[in-house]
């Protein structure tokens, strides 16, 4: 009997698992020993440096005292500006009967105050920015003033009637000088800059009281206040390190908590009994905070906006420094390049422009060219030889998919980010991919993002 071998056929469905399973651990072999590169999306940022501080605020402040003993009627409410020999207050023996005011018709606006209303809300409308909300503000405190107006009409003339009705049991007196009416009271009104003291800052034990409206004084009392000038200071306690690192500081940008305005300030630094005082001085917006004796406030050391990115992906290069009227171009126009003098011809070679320099040169990467290099300026006998070298700062832009290197202009940091210059030549844009740790790649390495 005939015995036949039997012949074993190829399992193709073990050849195709083997094979995938090789190249899985080729593929996981090579994605563990390959390089890791992290890559960081350029994004518009800003990055603000600032102080708190609760700021004492000092004025000219003159405390006006009743002339009589009764009842006092005030002809302007509180913050309003007021001309000298203007009615401000009056007093009466008895308390004086005045209408709801929304009842008579000198409270509603004239024709000239709803036209610059109307005017102030049409430009509201057309250039409001969301970025600057103080706009809103503004808006609010010239709505304020024109009903604040009409309301003072309106109680002027209910008063004055009211006086001439009591047969001389009533008068009315009139502001010594021009200025603001404040009807808060605190005892800080006599504190000046010779007499600031830390203590001063010390809010557990501050008091104040407010007048309204038919309350009773007696003659002498204070009455009201009137702010006399337009500029105003806040006083700051600092730090040591704070008043050196503003020591030669004159003017300062500010953002007053209140309402969030942003103010510039003039600024100086004192020194009293050991302590530092900075000294806030304003010039305008006085009338917005004339019943405020303490104000939260913050110093804005630095305030950029710019391209955001991490500091780990600046690096420093060397190059060289060519003249710029040694650059040309190539035939077509499509390329920058130089010409170059070996062995006795002239070369045209394409050369890649990295930044200019402020005094005329330009700054090529040493690995297209070499000190021996003799290049010749266009259209001239005259030829260059680089040996300078300068660093620039800069990061690697990867939207091509290998490493480049651009020049970044710093306008301020913080402990991770820098803020640099936007839309500059040979530099980032918005929305560029870069490595984030410079230090991981090359120039001209490709980079898989």
């Amino acid at each position: 009997m005939r015995r036949f071998k039997t012949r074993r056929e190829m399992n193709i469905g073990i050849l195709i698992f083997a094979l995938v399973f090789v190249y899985l651990i080729v593929t996981i072999w090579m994605y563990a020993t390959s390089k890791k590169i992290s890559v960081y999306e350029v994004r518009e940022g800003s990055i603000v440096k600032d102080n708190s501080y609760t700021g004492l605020v000092l004025r000219e402040e003159m405390v006006v005292p009743a002339e009589t003993s009764g009842y006092v009627s005030y002809f302007q409410n509180e913050g309003s500006k007021v001309k000298a020999g203007s009615s401000v207050y009056a007093l009466s023996p008895d308390k004086l009967t005045l209408e709801n005011e929304e009842e008579t018709p000198e409270t509603a606006l004239n024709n000239e105050e709803l036209r610059s209303l109307t005017l102030s809300i049409q430009n509201f409308n057309e250039n409001f920015n969301s970025q600057k909300f103080s706009s809103v503000y503004s808006l609010k405190n010239e709505y304020n003033t024109l009903l604040q107006t009409a309301s003072n009409r309106s109680k002027t003339a209910q008063i004055n009637e009211q006086i001439t009705a009591s047969g001389g049991g009533a008068a009315a007196y009139p502001a010594l000088r021009d200025g603001i009416i404040v009807r808060t009271f605190d005892g800080y009104e006599e504190v000046t800059e010779d007499t600031l003291k830390s203590a001063d800052f010390d809010r557990s034990h501050y008091e104040s009281h407010s007048l309204e409206d038919q309350m009773e004084v007696a003659a002498g009392e204070p009455v009201y206040k009137l702010v006399t000038d337009e500029t105003w200071n806040v006083y700051v306690e600092l730090s040591d390190t704070t008043a050196k690192e503003l020591a030669d500081t004159e003017q300062i940008k500010t953002r007053i908590d209140k309402d969030s305005e942003t103010i510039w300030a003039d600024f100086s630094i004192l020194q009293k009994d050991g302590t530092y005082f900075g000294k806030l001085t304003y010039t305008d917006s006085m009338i917005r905070y004339c019943e405020d004796r303490y104000l939260h406030i913050e110093l804005i050391m630095e305030d950029e906006s710019g391209l955001k990115i991490p500091k780990s992906a600046v690096v420093e290069k060397p190059f060289y420094m060519i003249p710029k009227e040694y650059l040309t171009s190539s035939g077509s126009g499509s390329s920058t390049g130089i010409m170059i003098q070996k062995d006795g011809e002239i070369t045209y070679q394409d050369i890649t422009v990295y930044a200019e320099s402020e005094d005329g040169y330009v700054y090529v990467n040493p690995n297209e060219l070499d000190q021996h290099t003799v290049l010749v300026k266009p259209e001239s006998t005259e030829t260059f030889r680089p040996n300078e070298k300068r660093t620039l700062q800069g990061v690697y832009n990867i939207n091509k998919g290998y490493a480049v290197f651009e020049q970044v202009h710093i306008l301020c940091e913080n402990d991770d980010y820098y803020i640099v210059e936007e839309n500059t030549a040979y530099g980032l844009k918005n929305y560029d991919h870069i490595v984030q740790d410079g230090t991981t790649v090359e120039e001209d390495e490709v980079v898989f993002q």
